[in-house]
């Protein structure tokens, strides 16, 4: 049984309610790792697809997670059933947009 605990499966729930996966992933794998694979998976037909790993965030049991941080140390007893499938949620950051430049404008008479 000791392999079952070395790894996790994983869907990634996106903002529109569809999934990314299940995939298992080993406990050791980093949530930079997740994002790269979260990236690589992404359909194509959806709109505003991340464009870097930086515009990734997964939430799991309420909190960001950091890509420093393995699978292992975000499991969350409360809500990872041996054997059963953990959702994260996905959101994509938005590049802030430009705003316009006010030019001041002088009243010269």
């Amino acid at each position: 049984m000791a392999g079952a605990q070395d790894s996790l499966e994983i869907k990634f729930r996106l903002i529109d309610g569809s999934d990314i996966g299940p995939k298992s992933f080993p406990a050791a794998t980093s949530v930079a790792t997740l994002k790269e694979s979260i990236l690589s998976q992404w359909p194509k037909d959806k709109e505003n697809a991340p464009k870097t790993v930086k515009d990734v965030k997964i939430i799991s049991a309420g909190k960001i997670l950091e890509n420093n941080r393995t699978v292992a140390e975000c499991r969350s007893p409360l809500y990872d059933v041996p054997g059963g499938v953990t959702t994260m949620h996905v959101l994509v950051s938005q590049p802030p947009q430009e705003k316009e430049k006010k030019v001041p404008i002088f009243n010269c008479r």
